[in-house]
């Protein structure tokens, strides 16, 4: 199965390099390219791509706002978005997670992540630069003000150890590996997470443990 992948960025040497990288993989291909946010999310609802890769910072609507657009709350049936920037700054993060986005790279991340990041939001899982994950989570959850909501149930002890492999980054694969138990039994526990918690994705799960203490 083909992963096609719309692209948005406004300097043409990315769009390009970008292009080139993902068209090179044997199961992705690019379908899109935008130079700025507005076209990025006229382009989206006419191309229906299963992976959006954003830049942040772009003219006339930045990438931030077109993935509130495409996968924001209000959004039924939101789209995979993973935002990449050269800046690794908070807010820039929190922006783009609370927009919706599945995942957050940095341009210098490599082929290798990069893809694998695609191929993650395409599988609904989502994957944060290791490099930035705790460090930004843990910001961002000292950031919040007022008590966490609590879970319309409680966790069971399995969902608890599912949910802070998740906080950490890891993928779906790599949590089943760890905890002995297939992928689907993994996608079992984080939709029973997502309806408890009333998340939308793996992102705002990660988001809760930062903010109720659980990866400290």
């Amino acid at each position: 199965m083909t992963i096609r992948v719309l692209i948005a960025d406004d300097q043409d040497i990315v769009r390009t390099g970008l292009t080139m990288l993902l068209n090179a993989q044997p199961d992705i291909e690019v379908v899109g390219a935008a130079t700025d946010g507005r076209q990025a999310v006229a382009l989206a609802r006419q191309l229906h791509p299963d992976v959006c890769l954003f830049d942040i910072r772009m003219p006339l609507m930045d990438g931030i706002e077109a993935t509130r657009r495409l996968a924001g709350p209000e959004v039924t049936d939101p789209l995979p978005i993973v935002v990449i920037t050269t800046f690794d700054l908070d807010e820039y993060v929190h922006g783009a997670l609370k927009a919706g986005a599945r995942g957050f790279l940095l341009k210098d991340a490599g082929p290798a992540l990069l893809t694998q990041a695609i191929h993650a939001a395409a599988d609904g899982d989502a994957l944060i630069a290791p490099s930035v994950t705790v460090r930004l989570l843990a910001a961002f959850a000292r950031s919040q003000k007022g008590p966490s909501a609590q879970p319309i149930e409680p966790l069971t002890s399995r969902e608890e150890q599912v949910l802070l492999p998740v906080a950490q980054g890891r993928t779906n694969s790599e949590i089943a590996a760890d905890l002995h138990i297939s992928p689907s039994t993994v996608k079992t526990h984080l939709a029973s997470l997502m309806r408890k918690l009333g998340a939308r994705n793996r992102v705002e799960l990660a988001m809760w443990a930062h903010e109720t203490g659980r990866t400290t």
